[in-house]
């Protein structure tokens, strides 16, 4: 029954508040608990314990301190603070020096000014002690933001910092093209926000399709891309196109979420792939769990069994 849930009603409960407030109660009280498969805690000493654990498994990390959409310049600005103090936390801990976030975190519904300022702050911060940022891609409405916002960045000459592309947007291969002329990074998805047919592929086969060349494109003309999927049939496809067009390695790295196809994980890195685990963490993690869900609807049976009995 949950298995036959649309995508579609994902996105619709990611935004209720009724179901957020519940799942804070619950979905984080114990180390068992039904969100903690895919999200490492709420704060950045369990990402950090948790960043350690996959590191040990010979895998590189990136740690995204959940939170999106906030409305007003004194959030964006607390968000930026949380932001820099996960840097520190990290500098100081010794795990890898890459994170993840989200421009509406900054201030991107508020303007972009703001926003830009707010970024800049935590690249300035993450250059002293040389890590990457990863400016991660919401809905179709944001996309042009986010290209402009990283692009006036990088024109600035902030390095340190790359962007996601998500391959079900009819408008991605120009993206992309775009970000590969910059000689900038690029992360790779399939996407999975509910979008509409007009901006973007509604079928499995067509998504999959402009993943492929998209990932093509990425691997002759792309700088250090990242291909970031749980589909064997992509990541199979990725590996043959690589040998066959006699890219190494470490050209590109695989990257996948925390808590999903642990053994892909390890058998990728065991082939020599780089690879790397997109560990989320904080307080706000109930939209990007329901996002999760979505792709992926039969965790729900498990994800509701476990609320009923944490009641």
């Amino acid at each position: 029954m949950f298995a036959a849930l649309p995508k579609a009603a994902f996105s619709i409960l990611a935004g209720s508040s009724a179901l957020k407030s519940l799942a804070s109660r619950y979905g984080m009280k114990h180390s068992g608990s039904f969100a903690r498969r895919f999200i490492a805690g709420e704060d950045v000493h369990e990402a950090i314990a948790a960043a350690r654990e996959v590191e040990h498994q010979g895998l590189l990390v990136t740690l995204d301190l959940l939170g999106e959409s906030v409305s007003s310049a004194d959030e964006a600005l607390e968000a930026t603070r949380g932001y820099v103090g996960v840097i520190e936390a990290i500098q100081a801990s010794g795990v890898g020096r890459n994170i993840s976030l989200k421009l509406t975190q900054l201030g991107l519904d508020i303007d972009q000014a703001t926003c830009i300022d707010n970024l800049r702050r935590i690249l300035d911060v993450a250059a002293a002690w040389d890590f990457f940022v990863r400016i991660d891609m919401e809905n179709s409405p944001y996309t042009d933001r986010t290209l402009d916002t990283f692009e006036t960045l990088w024109n600035i000459g902030y390095r340190n910092v790359g962007v996601v592309i998500q391959s079900y947007l009819k408008r991605s291969m120009a993206d992309i093209s775009r970000v590969n002329a910059l000689g900038a990074r690029v992360r790779l998805v399939k996407g999975a926000y509910r979008e509409p047919a007009a901006v973007a592929y509604q079928q499995k086969a067509d998504v999959d399709r402009a993943f492929l060349d998209q990932m093509q494109v990425l691997l002759t003309d792309g700088t250090y891309p990242a291909i970031a999927t749980h589909d064997p049939a992509m990541i199979d496809a990725t590996r043959a196109f690589a040998t066959s067009h006699r890219i190494a390695k470490d050209r590109y790295e695989f990257q996948m979420l925390y808590g999903i196809r642990r053994d892909l994980q390890a058998s990728l890195s065991a082939e020599g792939h780089p690879f790397r685990v997109y560990i989320p963490f904080g307080t706000e993690w109930f939209p990007y769990f329901m996002r999760r869900l979505g792709e992926r609807p039969a965790n729900v049976g498990f994800v509701l069994g476990s609320l009923l009995k944490e009641k």
